[in-house]
């Protein structure tokens, strides 16, 4: 008899293997540099696609992989220790809401939204199909993107998630400090056809912002453990009088402080990813982005004070994690704003009910 705990984990691996190699092989500083100066090259994006790795939450049923949200949380931490400059993590996420409502998968790079704690789209039935009002802000690579996964509500509390073709105009293109693509529509008056709304899956509390904030934790911890690798490196290659700055006790406490916010935060994320099905996902999904947020400010600063004015140059490869972490650290809601949904969760459960949260096993 097969052990399907055994066999999820084995196909895990191997997903997690095979990406490893392909970013590594991919995703080279000079690609990295070139993606902030210009659009993504196609042909890097396709090599992606014909991974497989797009379709890594999809269920089987619908032609994907079918690995749990758990799983792919170490995907989505590969993404970030690679630096990839390219929507995989939100094209992941894209297709797996897409395919659970509508039974079917999506073509090219995707998005989702809204970003923000702030951004509300409402959606109401017209003779065209949906109207749609409101608007999103900072979408992740929206202005490359095929496709945008809106999360919108309608006046009578129903959910439900609108296909919002890429190729709308956009009133703002930008980047955020990593240069990554970031885009702001007005969505008043956007008629969509029925083909592309259908009603959102159950137990997307806070919209798309849970599971967006949960994917930059992981992208954060992948992010921080590539940081921590290069000051490690640096500090056992820089001389100063006589040794390998490694050896001091400073920089060994500074190393070993950021080491522990990598390792807080990583746990955070599995136990996270571990309860999203319970009725306390939204505690701890809030948990893991308030704790990978701070981690990561810290993280950045104790790398590049590692690095001395080494790492604030354009030649070291340091920049491609730090500037990462200081810009996701606020998308999909910063650390204050999910700190206080975990106050509001404790103060609602009374202080008696905190550490049977905490301490239970998932």
């Amino acid at each position: 008899m097969i052990d399907e705990a055994a066999s999820s984990d084995d196909v895990t691996t191997i997903i997690n293997d095979q990406a490893s190699r392909l970013f590594r092989d991919l995703i080279t500083p000079k690609l990295l540099a070139s993606c902030e100066r210009e659009p993504s090259p196609a042909g890097v994006w396709a090599s992606i696609e014909e991974s497989g790795l797009p379709l890594a939450l999809v269920e089987e049923q619908y032609g994907g992989i079918g690995l749990s949200l758990a799983a792919t949380g170490g995907l989505f931490a590969l993404a970030g220790y690679h630096t990839v400059p390219f929507p995989l993590v939100e094209t992941i996420i894209a297709h797996a809401l897409w395919a659970k409502a509508a039974g079917g998968t999506l073509n090219g790079p995707a998005s989702i939204a809204p970003a923000n704690f702030s951004d509300r789209v409402s959606i109401e039935t017209c003779s065209d199909g949906y109207r749609l009002a409101g608007g999103i802000r900072s979408v992740p690579w929206g202005s490359q993107a095929e496709n945008i996964v809106v999360f919108a509500q309608a006046g009578s509390g129903d959910d439900f998630l609108v296909l919002l073709p890429g190729f709308l105009t956009w009133s703002t293109i930008s980047s955020n400090l990593a240069g990554e693509p970031r885009a702001d529509m007005v969505l008043s008056g956007i008629i969509i056809p029925g083909d592309r709304v259908r009603p959102a899956p159950p137990g997307l509390d806070q919209g798309l912002m849970r599971i967006g904030a949960l994917a930059r934790a992981f992208q954060m911890v992948g992010a921080m453990r590539r940081a921590i690798e290069h000051a490690v490196q640096y500090a056992g290659e820089r001389q100063q009088f006589g040794r390998p700055i490694a050896k001091f006790q400073a920089i060994q406490q500074m190393l070993a402080e950021a080491a522990g916010h990598l390792a807080a935060s990583e746990a955070a994320c599995t136990r996270a990813a571990a309860e999203m099905e319970t009725p306390d996902h939204l505690f701890f999904a809030a948990a893991a982005k308030a704790r990978a947020g701070e981690a990561a400010g810290r993280v950045a600063e104790i790398c590049h004070q590692v690095h001395g004015a080494m790492g604030f140059t354009q030649e070291h490869p340091l920049h491609f994690a730090t500037r990462r972490l200081w810009s996701w650290r606020d998308e999909f809601g910063g650390e204050a704003q999910w700190q206080e949904v975990v106050g509001r969760t404790v103060c609602a459960g009374g202080g008696h009910a905190l550490w049977p949260r905490l301490s239970a096993h998932s």
